[in-house]
């Protein structure tokens, strides 16, 4: 999966055959978003989101820019939020957990296909392994710990996609331009 984008969109593409192949969503200007608030989301389109559309619930006003954007792109058809729940093994305490990923979308591709992505909204610094640098121990192992689980998460992600004929895509504020 390839994220291809500029300041004022977001074209997210799938590398097939050593191309990048555009999946037609698109995300207009989202700069000045920052993460961080919580609140109650109310579609305008109600008909496109699948679950209770009366308890949409944004963590980051990151999330809430996306759902603002599925609500309003004429190219997606369906969206949800926390809709879906995926089995995960936690490297932590090497129990089951169920994890809820940000997003679902079922949109209309450039080429006029339908595909379905689940996504997930973080932050870049929690996209990658932390380093342990100047850090405190307690803080470095707080970071280890957020990686081990994002890491098992999204492994278990892309399974169920795999599996299901979605795309698993991570978005963070460099997608977003905010």
């Amino acid at each position: 999966m390839t994220l291809v984008g500029n300041a004022d969109s977001l074209v997210i593409a799938s590398r097939l055959d050593d191309e990048l192949t555009p999946i037609g969503l698109a995300l207009g200007n989202t700069s000045g978003a920052v993460m961080s608030y919580k609140g109650k989301y109310r579609p305008s389109n109600k008909h496109k989101y699948r679950g209770d559309h009366t308890n949409i619930i944004y963590r980051s006003l990151w999330e809430k820019k996306f759902m603002h954007w599925c609500d309003r792109n004429n190219n997606v058809l369906e969206w949800g939020s926390e809709e879906i729940i995926i089995p995960y093994k936690s490297p932590v305490d090497n129990r089951i957990h169920r994890y809820y990923p940000d997003f679902y979308v079922r949109a209309r591709t450039k080429d006029g296909r339908i595909a379905k992505s689940i996504i997930e909204i973080k932050p870049a610094a929690q996209t990658k392994p932390p380093k342990r640098g100047k850090k405190k121990p307690r803080t470095f192992l707080s970071e280890v710990k957020t990686w081990g689980v994002n890491s098992a998460k999204w492994r278990a992600a892309r399974q169920f996609c795999a599996h299901k004929g979605f795309q698993f895509i991570i978005l963070t504020e460099n997608h977003l331009n905010v």
